[in-house]
């Protein structure tokens, strides 16, 4: 699935319109140096928002559960021979005896239906690879990918739901081959590792019979079994093609490699928003603080550890989105602090907390230009009722607009702007949020 491509630096997309997953799911990388042996000038793990850290993995292990083949053993590693670059009967040394690519992470699926004309190969992966497609020192990238090939017997449109996204592809006409996409994100080189983190790949999918153990080293997979997997941002793990005449095939198997790290590392948190909103009701306040973030799923815990007593929060469908709401009234400004806790699935994983501005919630409900006019109309909302911030609004590239006024949460403006209106607009509140909109052009 990872071999062969004539340019393997190349981002191909044939007959795809490609609809991205909301967010990449890689947390971080090994930050340097980066030593000459044994991982010759790569990165030696990549740790996902799960948790889970991944080595660079060129180890020869093979897998107690399936036997190898004579010439072909069941390495636990996805390693690749190459003639005249890698032989995987040599120890490896960098570079005369290096893979031309090498995996911190892979994961393969197939759907093969020879009655409807469907073959799907599906294949993803965080891959070390060199600019000039041999191992050379100065050479070195990685990437994370995606990667779809299927034949299909007609044209049509077809959607292939995966575990990192939904691509959809608007196929012209059937054939071998008909729907071929590899996306690659990353490829920095020069010892910058960190485009993979942007990658549409992570958390790492893992064999729901996992971890496994050869010698002293443990393994995510058995990328010589085909097993259930769990990991999916989107709880999809699986893969599935639908299209014309009906067809609507999946897949649940996956064969996946990935040696686990024995590096310590904290608790992936990432914060992703913190807003409060009060109001009266019946001459009473109501108050709430709203708290999201991403962290690895339960068993993990995350709390909001800035208030007494601590409040817990919820996750909901294991894909690690984590949600409270606090009904304090806050006294601004006000930073809150959240915990991140993993040691229960990953023993050597020490909590995280991290700070989170608490701010109103902004939200504009009109960002109009009138063409005949030359004037933008604005109106835009604060979600503090009680003591309104004052509201201000700039262009997208940043110049000033002019503050919007009125008595209560709701404000706007409306002011003349030329010789041409902006693309977008962004209010921002005296209280921390903020909100950005395309503007509507009418006559």
């Amino acid at each position: 699935m990872h071999r062969p491509t004539p340019r393997p630096l190349a981002i191909a997309i044939v007959a795809g319109l490609l609809q991205l997953p909301a967010q990449a799911a890689l947390y971080a990388v090994d930050p340097g140096p980066y030593p000459p042996a044994p991982a010759s000038g790569f990165p030696a793990w990549y740790q996902d928002s799960h948790g889970r850290t991944l080595d660079l993995c060129l180890t020869k292990a093979v897998s107690s559960r399936v036997a190898g083949a004579p010439g072909a053993p069941a390495y636990m590693c996805t390693l690749l021979p190459t003639p005249g670059v890698f032989d995987d009967t040599q120890p490896i040394v960098f570079p005369t005896n290096f893979p031309d690519e090498a995996f911190w992470f892979t994961a393969d699926a197939a759907i093969v239906d020879a009655a409807r004309g469907i073959n799907l190969s599906f294949g993803t992966a965080i891959e070390a690879a060199f600019a000039a497609e041999e191992p050379k020192a100065g050479d070195q990238v990685s990437f994370a990918r995606v990667r779809i090939r299927v034949d299909v017997p007609v044209a049509g449109t077809y959607t292939v739901t995966h575990p990192y996204g939904v691509e959809v592809f608007d196929v012209p006409a059937g054939g071998r081959r008909a729907i071929n996409m590899t996306r690659d994100i990353g490829i920095a080189g020069a010892g910058d590792f960190s485009g993979a983190l942007k990658g549409d790949v992570g958390p790492f999918l893992r064999s729901v019979n996992g971890p496994y153990t050869e010698g002293n080293e443990r393994f995510i997979g058995d990328p010589n079994l085909d097993e259930p997997v769990t990991g999916s941002p989107f709880n999809t793990n699986f893969v599935r093609i639908e299209g014309p005449n009906g067809i609507d095939l999946r897949t649940t198997v996956f064969s996946v490699s990935g040696k686990l790290s024995e590096v310590n590392r904290p608790t992936p948190l990432i914060p992703q928003r913190s807003t409060y909103s009060r109001h009266t009701e019946n001459g009473n306040l109501r108050a709430q603080q709203d708290v999201f973030v991403m962290a690895p799923p339960a068993p993990a815990t995350v709390t909001l550890s800035s208030q007494t007593p601590a409040l817990a929060l919820g996750e909901a469908n294991g894909t690690g989105s984590w949600y409270a709401q606090s009904v304090l009234n806050p006294a601004l400004p006000l930073t809150l602090q959240v915990t991140a806790d993993n040691s229960l699935a990953i023993a050597t994983s020490t909590p995280t907390t991290t700070p989170m501005p608490l701010t109103d919630l902004v939200v504009i409900s009109r960002a109009e230009y009138s063409l005949g006019s030359g004037q933008l109309t604005l109106v835009a909302s604060s979600s503090d009722e009680t003591s309104p911030p004052a509201l201000t609004a700039r262009t997208g590239n940043g110049t000033l607009i002019g503050n919007l006024s009125g008595n209560g949460a709701v404000k706007a403006l409306t002011t003349g702007l030329s010789p041409i209106p902006p693309a977008t607009v962004q209010v921002s509140s005296s209280n921390g949020g903020s909100d950005s909109e395309p503007v509507v052009l009418v006559p």
